[in-house]
């Protein structure tokens, strides 16, 4: 009977350890799953977060790019009226000159705009994505 008290006795540690080492592992995983969800959730924020700057962006630059298309269609037809009231073909010479001359400075001047117009929309873009590669280099530099 001594025998059988031990056995179960051992049993029962066993089962009771058993018990305990996958209570442990199921909350171990679950921890795990819901960190993991966590950062799912900042990484799709961080996505469409980059996604709306990216847009305003591309809103910005299409603005700029229509409002540089009417300033210099209205300068054709200024230039074109100003060739036509012309007395000489000297004359002609000089307006189409200077008419050339400031629609190029005035493209040159748009071609800026737009870089940096460009340039901040991918900066703005890419800020939340780069917050999120950092986020996980420090988190896999702690695991370490």
């Amino acid at each position: 009977m001594a025998a059988a008290e031990t056995v179960k006795s051992t049993v029962d540690q066993f089962t009771a350890a058993s018990n305990v080492a996958f209570k442990d592992g199921v909350e171990k995983t679950l921890a795990a799953l819901n960190e993991a969800n966590s950062h799912s959730k900042k990484n799709l924020e961080a996505v469409v977060a980059s996604v709306t700057a990216a847009t305003k962006g591309a809103e910005a630059l299409g603005a700029q790019a229509m409002a540089f298309s009417k300033t210099a269609f209205d300068s054709q037809v200024a230039a074109a009226k100003s060739l036509a009231s012309a007395k000489s073909v000297q004359e002609v010479i000089e307006l189409q000159t200077a008419f050339a001359k400031g629609a190029l400075e005035t493209y040159m001047a748009q071609v800026g705009q737009m870089s940096e117009t460009v340039s901040g929309s991918v900066k703005d873009s890419m800020k939340p994505l780069n917050e999120r590669v950092t986020a996980m280099v420090e988190r896999l530099q702690a695991a370490r």
